[in-house]
């Protein structure tokens, strides 16, 4: 429903930023998707279906991890463009376009996919029936070879350590210049009219920058968890029971910040509930048409 209200371009927002929550939506779907369908169903419904032969479920969980990934960096492209638009008018006249909006999304698409690409060696069989392979265990390599390793302290970095740096900074950055822009105005309105007045110019900018700080901070507050895991922050201060309940909750919280961004379109903008509204209420205005 998101992908359909966003497509139809009527929430008040430019091309540009439509795109990039476009592309978040659809990141967002396809985590949902691969998670959901291909990985949790088949370990508590179907466990002998064709979804737990070792390739199949080697290229789920490749795919799981890309979908990580695309849903987070999106988030980052999606504050650096608002980043490049409230302080920067000079580079936002080329920047903040359509051509660079697919330039970057694509570039980010293909780049991530190919960096999770080692995720499908990084798994072995569990056991073979009738010469076919099943289950996706971890290779005892993985655990040893510095290789490995490497590749898992990067895709640490990438997702999401470096991501909640970039995020922090931005939005910093955008809410001095807010502050900065404001102060200037109120100033000059002051010297010039002595009186206060609507700004429309700023008024059409709140929505956006709403909108990036309700995504910035949600990203942040769900990933958090995961990145104390990571870290093996709160390792010596809990047991084994504990530290699993810790863990998944950690996990789930990941999971749950790939859902989010559908209700902070709703709660922030007014535009995207109207047109939501009018969708949900097309198939019967439909029929009552007909029937009249």
């Amino acid at each position: 429903m998101t992908i359909l209200v966003l497509l139809r371009g009527k929430c008040g927002l430019s091309s540009c930023s439509t795109r990039y929550l476009l592309a978040m939506a659809s990141g967002d779907l396809m985590f949902i998707i691969i998670e959901v369908g291909l990985l949790q169903f088949p370990v508590y419904y179907y466990p002998q279906s064709f979804l737990k032969v070792t390739p199949v479920c080697s290229v789920a969980y490749a795919l799981r991890e890309a979908a990580v990934d695309l849903s987070v960096w999106f988030t980052v492209m999606f504050t650096f463009d608002r980043f490049v638009a409230i302080c920067s008018l000079k580079l936002k006249a080329t920047y903040c376009t359509n051509k660079t909006a697919v330039t970057v999304l694509a570039t980010t698409t293909i780049l991530f996919c190919l960096n999770n690409v080692p995720v499908y060696f990084k798994f072995k069989h569990g056991k073979i029936i009738d010469k076919v392979p099943w289950g996706c265990n971890l290779k005892r390599d993985y655990f040893t070879d510095t290789r490995w390793r490497s590749f898992a302290v990067l895709s640490m970095a990438l997702t999401p350590m470096i991501p909640i740096v970039l995020i922090l900074i931005l939005n910093a950055l955008i809410f001095r210049r807010i502050l900065m822009v404001s102060r200037a105005r109120n100033s000059f309105k002051c010297q010039k009219k002595g009186d206060k007045e609507s700004d429309p110019e700023s008024e059409s900018r709140k929505t956006t920058i709403i909108l990036v700080f309700s995504i910035s901070i949600s990203f942040i507050i769900m990933w958090s968890p995961y990145v104390l895991y990571l870290l093996k922050v709160f390792n010596p201060l809990l047991d084994r029971s504990e530290n699993h309940i810790f863990r998944s909750v950690a996990f789930m919280l990941r999971n749950l910040s790939c859902c989010t961004n559908t209700f902070i379109y709703v709660v922030t903008q007014r535009k995207f509930r109207e047109e939501l509204k009018r969708m949900l209420k097309y198939p019967f205005t439909s029929i009552a048409s007909y029937i009249d």
